[in-house]
């Protein structure tokens, strides 16, 4: 026994985790019967609510408009996936500096930190030859606004913001109306 102090810490160390086991399982156990108890004593003073209260203006149970109608204690099943819309036409904007959406398929397009293959169309330079927008130039900016030769690292990646068209369904309504329609619809009151 030529280590026994090294024997007795191994051992009380086991024993202390052993009664740290115990004591946490036994409390579990107790808050455990306590919560029970408690729900079962609020179903019971809960009075019935008729399924139409339930249910809002639209007619149909909204409890999450992502939801689409379905009770939380539910799971909904999922909608089909949206198809990338390869149009080219360019969307309109849902709100005010909301980044545009990518009117193409990009499966395959490299962007990584050696390569960006959004930029062979839309780098400033080669725009015209692919009648391609050209990136703002907010995104040759760097952080103090000075401007870079080059796109800058904090725009490089694009699809932390720009996102592919799809033929999902809104989810949400919006009536936003952009700064054209605004100004057009103010000119068609004014004049007479």
């Amino acid at each position: 026994m030529r280590n026994k102090p090294l024997w007795i810490a191994v051992g009380m160390t086991v024993g202390l985790m052993a009664l740290i086991f115990f004591a946490g399982w036994l409390f579990g156990r107790m808050v455990g019967k306590h919560e029970r108890a408690t729900e079962a004593r609020t179903a019971a003073a809960a009075p019935a609510v008729p399924a139409e209260s339930a249910i809002g203006r639209t007619g149909a149970r909204q409890l999450d408009g992502l939801r689409r109608g379905v009770p939380v204690d539910q799971e909904a099943a999922p909608l089909p996936m949206a198809r990338v819309e390869n149009v080219d036409r360019k969307r309109e904007r849902a709100y005010p500096m909301q980044p545009p959406t990518i009117p193409h398929a990009i499966d395959g397009y490299q962007v990584d930190k050696n390569s960006n293959r959004c930029m062979l169309c839309h780098a400033r330079a080669n725009a015209e030859k692919f009648q391609a927008p050209p990136v703002s130039v907010t995104h040759y900016m760097d952080r103090d606004d000075q401007f870079l030769a080059s796109i800058s690292s904090r725009r490089y990646f694009c699809n932390q913001c720009h996102v592919v068209q799809t033929d999902a369904p809104v989810l949400v309504a919006n009536n936003f109306e952009d700064i054209d329609r605004v100004l057009a619809a103010a000119e068609a009151k004014g004049s007479p």
